[in-house]
Formats: C-alpha cells, sequence, structure tokens
C-alpha cells in the first residue's frame, strides 16, 4: 500500500510542487493521475519512487516511510518499482533484448552490470516480458526500427523485468496516435489483472481514463481536488478539475490551460 500523509514538495524557487497531499493506494489498484499541464501529475507519480524528493509529510509503502530510507535503502527499494516514460527511454543504438535486460541492472552485481553479463534465466525473463507484450520477434533488432508504439512495449517489457511490485506510467501514451494508446493501456491493464501489479498512471486524455482506470485521481496547482472510482466520473467531473469547460481535444489529446 502506497500512504501519502500531508505531503508536500517546494522547489528551490519557492514554487510548491505538491500540497498536503493525503491518500492511499492499494495493492492492485489501477490508478489514473489527471489534471491539466503543471498540475502536478508528474511530481506526484515521479514522489512515489523519489526521482523527486517531497520537502514536508511522510510517504510510506507497506508500511515504511520511504522518506526516511538512506542511499542504500532507496536504491533496494526502487528495484520493486518499474518507470515507463512518455519518450520510453531507450538506448535506441542497442537492441530490443538489451534494453529490455536493463530492468535487471538493479539484481545484478556491480561488475556484472558494467560488462552487461545477464544470466540465461535473466534473458529468458526478458524474451518472456517480449512476448507478453506482442514483439517477442523484435528483440534482436535495434530499438530505433521500432515504431513508437513498440518502442513503448520495449519500455513495458523493461518494467515487467524487474519483477516489480509496482509501475509508474508518466504519461506513457501522449507521443502515440489513439489507436495505439488503447494498445498499449490495454497491455497495462491486462499485466495489472494478471500479475496484480500496482499501475499509477498519468493520462491527459480523457476517454482513456474513463475506460481502463479502477480509480480517478484529480490534481489542480498541486493539490488533490478530486478522488474517485472510475465508475463514478463524468465529463462534468473532468470540468471541475480543470476548472475550464471540455474541449474536443481533451477527450483524446493533450490537455492544455488555453
Amino acid at each position: 500500500m502506497i500512504q501519502f500523509r500531508n505531503v508536500s514538495l517546494t522547489y528551490p524557487n519557492g514554487h510548491k510542487g505538491l500540497k498536503n497531499i493525503n491518500l492511499e493506494i492499494k495493492d492492485g489498484e489501477f490508478v489514473v493521475i489527471v489534471g491539466l499541464s503543471g498540475a502536478g501529475k508528474s511530481t506526484l507519480i515521479r514522489s512515489i519512487n523519489q526521482m523527486v524528493k517531497p520537502t514536508d509529510g511522510e510517504l510510506l509503502i507497506d508500511g515504511e516511510n520511504t522518506l526516511k530510507f538512506s542511499d542504500r535503502r532507496l536504491r533496494s527499494f526502487r528495484r520493486n518499482i518499474g518507470m515507463i516514460f512518455q519518450n520510453y527511454n531507450l538506448v535506441k543504438r542497442s537492441s530490443v533484448l538489451r534494453n529490455v535486460l536493463a530492468g535487471r541492472l538493479g539484481h545484478t552485481g556491480t561488475l556484472r552490470s558494467i560488462f552487461s553479463l545477464f544470466s540465461q534465466e535473466d534473458v529468458k525473463l526478458a524474451l518472456n516480458s517480449l512476448d507478453r507484450v506482442g514483439i517477442a520477434e523484435k528483440a534482436y533488432i535495434r530499438a530505433d526500427q521500432l515504431s513508437g508504439g513498440q518502442q513503448q512495449r520495449v519500455s513495458i517489457a523493461r518494467a515487467l523485468t524487474q519483477k516489480p511490485k509496482l509501475i509508474l506510467a508518466d504519461e506513457p501514451v501522449a507521443s502515440l496516435d489513439p489507436p495505439t494508446s488503447h494498445a498499449v493501456m490495454k497491455d497495462l491493464k491486462r499485466i495489472n489483472k494478471e500479475d496484480n501489479i500496482t499501475m499509477v498512471v498519468n493520462l491527459h486524455a480523457i476517454d482513456l481514463s474513463m475506460q481502463y482506470a479502477d480509480r480517478i485521481i484529480g490534481l489542480r496547482n498541486g493539490e488533490v481536488v478530486f478522488d474517485g472510482p472510475a465508475s463514478s466520473v463524468s465529463e462534468q467531473t473532468f470540468e471541475d478539475i480543470y476548472g475550464r469547460p471540455i474541449k474536443e481535444d481533451d477527450l483524446v489529446g493533450d490537455v492544455s490551460n488555453e
């Protein structure tokens, strides 16, 4: 379970990225975070694995306040958290398989990591992860030869290869067309159900949020302004979260303040 207790984050310039966040996310939930650009979605999701570190409050995972972890304990803790990015974060000149095997680096000794020496068990796990997202046949080609949707599936496979308890996805479909976006979201939803992996996903598109989430959390100006089951959400809910009327582009594309 993830628990935010009065969590705030103030940047050195004084800007408040998060303001007094109180949330509980249960194991196995599929949670979607929504809000306008600048609302704090990425800050919230990246605070969970401390890519950004809150300045106040407690952030408990399985009962431990992770904000008190030493650097060594934090590295160990991050092994259990997969991360999926909007821009895929792949080594484009490396093979698909080598990119997926990067998910095992946190579980590999220092010397083996330096020389990218992976066990046959690791290779088998990586190939199985690629098979689960439907691109096993791409294992030995370079990552930059794949389409955007295929590259995002590689990043999902990389996260799976960590054997995580939790996957964080920061705008995972923002660079993809609508049909590919749905395909990627279906992969994430299926993995959530089959493996009981907790998913916390930032999305812009309203239709994707309502279709795939178990629960939707709305942010505005770094504060939680909505938290409820996806089944209870309507377009009016999103207008309340955004503080403005819904536009056509909001339904399938990026959301802006304009």
